[in-house]
C-alpha cells in the first residue's frame, strides 16, 4: 500500500491526488461531485482574482460546502499587498491558500499575473512571503516548466518558492508557450525532489488511472493533480486513490451512470445559480458526459441550444434510454 498522507504545512492530506483548479469549472458543484467518490483528496477552487475580490466580486466562486475539507482557495494577482489582503479575506473559508503562477491565458498573462510571474521570480517570491505573513494557513504555489522552451526555469523557481515559504507546489509539466497543446513532459521534473523538500504535485494530462500511474513513475512527485480528466468522470480521483491503495483498476463507468451524474450536475448548478444561468453554465460539461455515446454530436447540439429545463430533461431521458 502506498503512503497516502501528504503533509502541507499543518494540513494533513490523506491522499496523493488533488483536483487542480480550472477557471469556470471547479466550482462548488463539480467539487461536490468529485467528493462523492473521494473523501480525502485535496480540492481546489477556481482561480479568484485578488483585484476582483477587493472589489467585493466573487459570488459563486467563494461558495464551499462543509464536506470539502481539505480545500485550497486559489488566488491570482501580481501585487504582493493585494494578494496578502485577498488571502486574509479567504482565511476563514480556506484550509490552504494556493497562488496561481501557471495560468497561460493571454488576458491573465498580459496583466502580469499567472505564468507571467515566472519571468519575475523576485516578485513571485515577494508575493509568497506577503501571503505567508498575512495568514495562518499553509501557502502553496502552482506554476509551469517555464515561460518558453528556451527559458525553462522551474528548478530555480521552485527553490525560490520554497525559500519564500511555500508549503507545497504543483508543477504543470508544460511551458506557458505550449498553453495546453502537445504532451506534458512529466519526466522533466523527476529530479526536483533532490532539492525541494516540500511536497510536489505533478500536473498535466492525467486523464485516467493509467496516465496517473505513469505520471507518478516518470515525475517521481509526491502526488498528482488532475484537471480535465475529471470532466465527464468526477469519479477519477477516487479511482486513482483506490488503485494506489489496492492495485485494482476501476471498471468502466457505464453510460447510464454518466448520464445520471450529468443530470445531478445540472440540478445542483440550478440550485446554486438559478435555472436560467445554470442552463447556460452547464452546457460546457455536456460533451464530456456523453462522449462515446451513439449519436453524441446530435445530442450535444440539442443540449447546448436548448433553454428549457423540461426539454433538456427529455433529451437526457432519450440519451439514457439509448444506453439500455
Amino acid at each position: 500500500m502506498e503512503n497516502e498522507t501528504i503533509k502541507i504545512g499543518n494540513v494533513e492530506v490523506k491522499s496523493r491526488v488533488m483536483l487542480a483548479p480550472m477557471a469556470g469549472i471547479t466550482d462548488v458543484v463539480l467539487r461536490g461531485l468529485v467528493r462523492k467518490f473521494s473523501k480525502t483528496c485535496l480540492l481546489t477552487t477556481e482561480m479568484i482574482s485578488s483585484e476582483a475580490l477587493m472589489q467585493k466580486k466573487g459570488g459563486e466562486i467563494l461558495e464551499r460546502c462543509d464536506d470539502e475539507t481539505p480545500l485550497a482557495y486559489q488566488i491570482s494577482g501580481h501585487k504582493p499587498f493585494m494578494m496578502a489582503k485577498a488571502a486574509k479575506m479567504l482565511e476563514e473559508r480556506a484550509n490552504i491558500i494556493d497562488i496561481n503562477m501557471g495560468c497561460p491565458v493571454n488576458k491573465v498573462v498580459k496583466g502580469g499575473d499567472g505564468s507571467a510571474l515566472m519571468k519575475t521570480p523576485e516578485l513571485a517570491s515577494d508575493i509568497v512571503k506577503a501571503v505567508k505573513d498575512a495568514v495562518d494557513l499553509p501557502v502553496t504555489v502552482k506554476f509551469r516548466l517555464g515561460y518558453t522552451a528556451e527559458t525553462k526555469n522551474f528548478k530555480e523557481f521552485a527553490l525560490k518558492m520554497q525559500e519564500a515559504g511555500a508549503d507545497a507546489m504543483t508543477i504543470h509539466c508544460r511551458t506557458r508557450s505550449q498553453m495546453y497543446s502537445g504532451k506534458a513532459d512529466w519526466s522533466e521534473i523527476s529530479g526536483i525532489k533532490e532539492f525541494i523538500k516540500v511536497p510536489v504535485f505533478a500536473n498535466g494530462d492525467v486523464i485516467d488511472v493509467d496516465s496517473a500511474i505513469k505520471c507518478l513513475e516518470e515525475s517521481k512527485a509526491d502526488g498528482i493533480a488532475a484537471a480535465r480528466g475529471v470532466l465527464g468522470n468526477p469519479a477519477l480521483l477516487g479511482e486513482i486513490e483506490n488503485y494506489l491503495k489496492t492495485g485494482e483498476k476501476p471498471k468502466n463507468t457505464g453510460f447510464k451512470e454518466k448520464i445520471r451524474l450529468m443530470k445531478t450536475h445540472l440540478d445542483e448548478e440550478i440550485r446554486l445559480r438559478g435555472e436560467t444561468c445554470a442552463i447556460q453554465f452547464t452546457r460546457k460539461f455536456y460533451p464530456y458526459y456523453i462522449r462515446g455515446i451513439k449519436g453524441a454530436s446530435q445530442f450535444r447540439y440539442a443540449l447546448v441550444t436548448e433553454n428549457s429545463y423540461e426539454k433538456i430533461l427529455k433529451i437526457i431521458d432519450e440519451i439514457e434510454a439509448q444506453c439500455d
